[in-house]
Parts: structure tokens; sequence; C-alpha cells
């Protein structure tokens, strides 16, 4: 997409520029959106405005005078502070649209889309998967919630950052992307510890990818995180272990609410959260397996 394909009317807000959020924004700025983002880190505002984006200067300026805003934010409470912040508020434009692209909580996210609409102000969620590598190169799986109106409205500027996928109505996004994580999670737990078998019965690391990879046994753990962030010791993928915890607790708490059985994942739940306890707070949801080879060595 060029600058010229862009309405002109599509100026877009983006609030939170971590990880993730620093190189969708930036896809967007160089699209030639017209993006005012928001951080409370200035490194990260600034590096914004080096890839063509406007630098603003609060929360409440960077909706001012925008028609979609987007939000990649840690969880739950920290959408819901600058959701209702006041300056926020008087912001935010009639007719416009915020758009939740954290991983969020469904219940509070249908709370907070009733109270935006008392303001006229519209609401989607879709928070999306793939890490920073497919940030980077506009391939993320969006898994958007929301009116199908509304949905069109701001369906081009998420088509800049990959593939849209409507999930269903407002807070359907964020179900399935904590269903999502939590599969995700089980599978690089069990296969960390295959791996880890294969490896004190003697198997090559390599040998056993190759294999899982060609078999029914292959994931995205297969596939990606354990050549490309566990084999080299890189733990780098971009994706906080606790935020993946966070995601895992949000599913388990839905499947109880929806009365649907999740004895395997309250287990992986409840291993993931003994890893969080002894790794250092800001360690990759990689280092799991790192974790988990450290348990086997001092149980030698």
């Amino acid at each position: 997409m060029t600058s010229a394909d862009v309405p002109a009317a599509s100026r877009t807000a983006f609030i939170g520029l971590g990880n993730m959020g620093s190189r969708m924004a930036r896809r967007l700025a160089e699209a030639g959106y017209q993006v005012r983002g928001w951080d409370l880190d200035a490194v990260a505002r600034a590096a914004l405005k080096e890839h063509g984006g406007a630098e603003a200067e609060s929360a409440a300026d960077a909706v001012t005078g925008t028609d979609i805003t987007i939000l990649m934010l840690p969880d739950s409470g920290v959408v819901e502070q600058v959701l209702t912040d006041a300056a926020v508020l008087a912001a935010l434009a009639r007719g416009a649209v915020v758009v939740d692209m954290s991983s969020s909580e469904p219940e509070r996210t249908r709370s907070m889309e009733r109270a935006l609409a008392g303001r006229g102000v519209r609401m989607v969620d879709a928070p999306v998967s793939g890490g920073v590598q497919r940030a980077e190169s506009g391939q993320l799986a969006i898994m958007a919630g929301g009116d199908r109106a509304d949905l069109g409205r701001v369906e081009p500027v998420l088509a800049v950052l990959g593939h849209v996928y409507h999930a269903g109505p407002i807070g359907a996004g964020h179900a399935v992307k904590a269903l999502n994580n939590l599969m995700s999670a089980t599978h690089l737990l069990v296969t960390s510890e295959a791996i880890l078998a294969g490896q004190r019965f003697g198997l090559d690391t390599e040998v056993m990818l190759a294999i899982f990879n060609a078999s029914s046994g292959r994931s995205g753990s297969t596939e990606n995180k354990w050549p490309n962030f566990i084999v080299p010791e890189a733990y780098n993928s971009g994706f906080g272990l606790g935020l993946m915890l966070k995601d895992m607790r949000i599913a388990t708490r839905l499947a109880e609410q929806m009365g649907s059985p999740a004895a395997l994942g309250a287990c992986a739940e409840q291993l993931w959260s003994e890893a969080a306890g002894e790794l250092p707070a800001g360690a990759d949801h990689t280092e799991i397996a790192s974790w988990l080879r450290n348990r086997v060595t001092e149980s030698d």
C-alpha cells in the first residue's frame, strides 16, 4: 500500500509502543497512515517519529482529531486506565473507533465497549498472534471481535498489519486469543519435556526436530520456537513469560466460567506459574525450556 491508497481521513492514534506495538505503528506510518503514537517511553515515541509517525505528548493528545485509536497494552487494567481517563474521553470524537489489540479479558472488554458506546464511541477487539517477526513483516493473525460495520471501518488499517479473522461479537477476539495462547503454551511445555527426554536418551536435537516437523507432533514450538530461540539459547522471541501466563489464566478462567473442562490447561498453567516465580521478571516465554532443563539437572 502506498500513501496514495490511504484515505485522507484515516488519522490513527497508536497507544503502546512496546515490542509489538512499535513495529505495528511503524508499518502503518510507512504505509502512509497519519499515525500519532504515545507511550510512556520517550525513546519509543522518538523511534516512531523517525519512521514517519508523529510523537504525541499524551494519550489524550494522540487521540485528538483521530478516527481510529489502536491500543497495544499489557492487560485489561492498563486498557481501562487509558480509556477511563477524563482527558482521553474528552478527546475521543463521537463516531471514532477504538481497537484494542492487547491481550485483554473478554468480559472486561465487553464492559468497556458498553461504557464507550454510551459516549458515541465504537470499539473492536483485535488481538494478534505471530510475534515480533510477523509484526515487522505485516503477517500477523488478527482475531477481531465486534460489530461487522465497525470492523469494516478499521479493516483497511488492520490489513496492513496482517490477516483479519472475524471471530464474532465484541470480546470474541480476546477470547480466542487467550485460548490460542493456552494451546501455544501447552505445546511448548510438552515439546520441551519431550525433547529434553530425547536428549537424555542420546537423541540429537536437530534430528528430533526434523522428524517431529515431518510428523504429527509438529507445532509452532517445533517449527519456530525451538530452532530459532531455544536451540541457539537466544530466548528473545519478544513475548514475555509473564504475558503468556496472563493469557493462560484468562483462558482457563474462561473455560471455568463456561463450565468447560480444562484439566490439562490448569496443569500447564501451574507449571508456567512455577517457572514465572523462579525466572527473572523479564524472562522471555521461550525460557520455559531452560527452566525445565535446570529442573532436570537439579534432580540428578
